[in-house]
C-alpha cells in the first residue's frame, strides 16, 4: 500500500525547468553581489569612522598637554618662522630655587609626523631633558594646519592630525585652542 502511495505521487513528479533554474540562479547572484557591497560599505565607513576617532584623539591630547603647560608657564616663547615651532614654555617653583621648560617641536618617528614634547629642569644647569614624550601623533606639517603663535596673554595653538594618508579613508581634525598663561606676578 504504501508503495503504491509512493510510486503515484512520483509519477506526477516532475523536474524544474531551465529557465526557473536561471531565474534562481540571477536573484541568488543579485542577492550575494547586493549583501558583499553592503559589507564592502560598513567595512569602510567603520575604518573612516575609527581614522577620525583617532585623529580626534590625537588633538584632544595635544591640545590637553599644551593648555596645561600654557596655563602654568610664566613666559612663552614662540619661533619666529611660519609654524611658530618650537614652542617654549617656562616658569620657575614658587620658591624661585627651581627653573622648568617645556619644549614643543614636531619630530618625526617611522614615517609619522608627532607632537614630542620634552621637559626640563634647571636647563642651565642640566641640558638633557628630564623626560621626553610624544604627545599626538600623525601631526600635519603645513604651517597652514599646525601652529602657534604667542600675543600676550595668550597662546594661539592650531593642530590638525591626518589618519590613513591618502587612502579613501582618510581622515582629518583640526583644533584651535586659545589659552591664557598664568600672570606673571609682576
Amino acid at each position: 500500500m504504501i508503495s503504491r502511495i509512493s510510486r503515484l505521487l512520483l509519477k506526477n513528479q516532475r523536474g524544474f525547468t531551465m529557465i526557473e533554474i536561471l531565474i534562481v540562479v540571477a536573484i541568488g547572484s543579485a542577492i550575494a553581489v547586493v549583501g558583499s557591497m553592503a559589507t564592502r560599505q560598513v567595512m569602510l565607513e567603520t575604518v573612516r569612522n575609527n581614522n577620525h576617532e583617532i585623529a580626534v584623539r590625537q588633538v584632544q591630547n595635544a591640545g590637553f598637554w599644551v593648555t596645561r603647560d600654557t596655563q602654568t608657564a610664566q613666559t612663552v616663547a614662540v619661533e619666529a618662522d611660519a609654524d611658530g615651532l618650537p614652542l617654549t614654555l617656562t616658569w620657575q617653583d614658587f620658591e624661585g630655587t627651581n627653573e622648568y621648560q617645556v619644549v614643543y617641536s614636531l619630530a618625526e618617528i617611522d614615517g609619522v609626523l608627532n607632537l614630542e614634547r620634552e621637559h626640563y629642569t634647571n636647563r642651565t644647569v642640566n641640558p638633557d631633558p628630564d623626560a621626553t614624550s610624544y604627545v599626538a601623533k600623525y601631526i600635519d606639517a603645513d604651517p597652514l594646519k599646525t601652529s602657534c603663535s604667542f600675543a600676550n596673554p595668550v597662546l594661539t595653538f592650531t593642530i590638525t592630525a591626518t589618519v590613513g594618508g591618502g587612502s579613501l579613508q582618510e581622515q582629518s581634525e583640526t583644533r584651535v585652542y586659545e589659552i591664557v598663561r598664568r600672570p606673571d606676578g609682576s
